[in-house]
C-alpha cells in the first residue's frame, strides 16, 4: 500500500460531488433520482460564447497562452467589472484568468497566508475553503451565520477576529452565499470595509453567484475605497453563462497579488486555454440578454422550490436573497425522527423508496453550523422539482423505512437533539 502524506489523508472534498457519484451510480442501476445536489446549470452555454469557442478551435487557438490570461480577455474583464458592479479603476493588470473561481481559493491562500495565520470563515461555508487554508498550515476560525439574521456576514465579527486572534490575516467572504442564499448588504460591505481598511487583513471575496440576486443588485467589497489593497475578488462563467464544463473564471486584485497568482498558475496549470477565454470574451460582451433570461428562469425555479418546501410539515424555509439554492431548516423533523440532517438527505436518496430518490445535501457538508439544514439546488426541470417536493412528505411518513435505514446506518442517528 503506498504511503500518503498527512495532507492527502486528511484533505476534505466537496460533498456535492460525492453525492453526485452516488446518485449517478443508483441511476445506472435503474433508480429514478431527481438530482438537486449539484450546483450546475440545466441550461446550455450562452450562444455567443459557444460560437466564439468553436470558432477559436477552428482557428487553431488550442495552444498555450500567457499564464495570467490573454491580454484582451483581461482588459475585457476589467471593463466589465466597472460596467456591471461599479468597480472602477481596474485595467488588464488587475485581472488573472483561471479554470473557474474555485482555484482562486488555493491561489489566494498560497499568495497571502503563512503557517499559523488565522482565517475567518463565516459558516456554513463552501467545503473547499478549509482544505485550501489547511494546505498552507493556517488556521480557520469559524463564525456562525444566523438564520434569524438572514445569514448576513457582520462587520463586528471581523472586528472581533482582528482583536482576539493571535495572527489575524484573512477573511473568506462569499456573497451571494452558498449554501444559505444570504447576501451581504450595502451596509454590511461598507462596515466590513471600514474595519479592514488600514489593517494587514486580506479578504477573499468569492462572487460566483453575482447575477443570482433576487433582492437588490450585487455589490462587491472591492468597489469600496481602499479595498484594492485588501481584496481578491473571484468570478466564474459557470453560473451566469452556463459554462461550468468550460472551466473559466477570473480574479481581480492589486497588480502585486495578480503577478503572484500568475506565478502560481505558471507552476501548476500553465494557463487557461485560449479558445475558452475567447468564449469568455464573447459571453461578457454579447450574451447579456441570454444571461438575464437564464437568471429569470432560475429565480422562478427558486421561488417554485421554496414555495413547495414551505408546504411540508416541519420544514421552515424562506425565499433566499440570492443563488439557486434553497436552505430549509429541518431541525424539527430531524429531532422527531432522531436522524441527522446528512442522514435525512441520504435517506431521501437511498432509503425512502426502492424505485425513486431525491439527491440533496445535509447541512453538515458546509460545517457544523449547517447541521439541521438541507441544501437543495434548482438544477433540474420544473416538473422534476415538483416530483421531488411531492415525494418528500411521502418519504417522511414511512416510519418503517426510516427505522430500517437508521438500523443499517447508525452513523446517522441523531444523538443530541438540534437546538430549535
Amino acid at each position: 500500500m503506498p504511503k500518503l502524506s498527512t495532507l492527502a489523508l486528511t484533505l476534505k472534498s466537496e460533498s456535492a460531488f460525492t453525492v453526485l457519484a452516488m446518485a449517478r451510480a443508483l441511476k445506472a442501476k435503474g433508480k429514478d433520482v431527481v438530482e438537486l445536489e449539484i450546483g450546475d446549470s440545466p441550461f446550455p452555454t450562452t450562444p455567443h460564447a459557444k460560437g466564439a469557442g468553436i470558432k477559436a478551435i477552428e482557428a487553431d487557438q488550442t495552444g498555450y497562452g500567457p499564464s495570467l490570461g490573454l491580454p484582451d480577455f483581461r482588459a475585457t474583464a476589467a471593463k466589465w467589472l466597472g460596467d456591471e458592479f461599479g468597480i472602477t479603476g481596474l485595467a488588464a493588470e488587475n485581472i488573472v484568468a483561471a479554470s473557474g473561481a474555485k482555484p482562486f481559493e488555493q491561489y489566494f491562500a498560497e499568495a497571502v497566508l503563512e503557517p499559523d495565520d488565522g482565517v475567518l470563515l463565516f459558516s456554513p461555508h463552501f467545503p473547499t475553503y478549509e482544505p485550501n487554508i489547511q494546505r498552507r498550515g493556517a488556521r480557520h476560525v469559524i463564525v456562525p451565520l444566523k438564520v434569524e439574521d438572514e445569514f448576513r456576514p457582520r462587520a463586528d465579527a471581523v472586528a472581533n477576529f482582528l482583536k482576539t486572534d493571535k495572527k489575524p490575516r484573512a477573511v473568506f467572504l462569499n456573497s451571494p452565499h452558498n449554501p444559505t442564499g444570504g447576501i451581504a448588504t450595502t451596509e454590511d460591505l461598507d462596515a466590513i470595509a471600514d474595519v479592514v481598511r488600514g489593517t494587514d487583513l486580506m479578504v477573499f471575496s468569492d462572487e460566483p453567484y453575482c447575477h443570482m440576486l433576487w433582492r437588490g443588485k450585487h455589490e462587491s467589497l472591492l468597489s469600496r475605497p481602499g479595498m484594492l489593497d485588501h481584496v481578491v475578488a473571484a468570478y466564474t462563467f459557470s453560473k451566469s453563462y452556463s459554462m461550468s464544463g468550460w472551466r473559466l473564471g477570473f480574479a481581480a486584485a492589486h497588480p502585486t497579488v495578480i503577478e503572484a497568482i500568475g506565478k502560481l498558475i505558471n507552476s501548476t496549470a500553465s494557463c487557461s486555454p485560449p479558445f475558452v477565454q475567447r468564449a469568455g470574451i464573447a459571453a461578457l460582451l454579447e450574451d447579456q440578454e441570454t444571461r438575464d433570461d437564464y437568471m429569470g428562469r432560475f429565480r422562478r425555479k427558486v421561488e417554485r422550490l421554496t414555495a413547495a418546501l414551505a408546504k411540508i410539515d416541519g420544514i421552515n424555509v424562506a425565499m433566499p436573497a440570492g443563488t439557486f439554492y434553497v436552505f430549509p431548516d429541518v431541525r424539527v423533523i430531524c429531532n422527531r425522527l432522531k436522524i441527522t440532517s446528512t442522514g435525512l438527505a441520504m435517506y431521501f436518496l437511498e432509503g425512502a423508496d426502492d424505485q425513486f430518490g431525491v439527491a440533496c445535501l445535509g447541512g453538515e457538508a458546509f460545517g457544523d453550523a449547517g447541521a439541521g439544514f438541507l441544501r437543495f439546488s434548482c438544477a433540474e426541470p420544473d416538473e422534476r422539482i415538483d416530483q421531488a417536493t411531492a415525494f418528500l412528505p411521502v418519504a417522511l411518513s414511512r416510519q418503517d423505512r426510516i427505522d430500517a435505514f437508521l438500523n443499517t446506518h447508525p452513523e446517522f442517528v441523531l444523538k443530541t437533539p438540534y437546538p430549535v
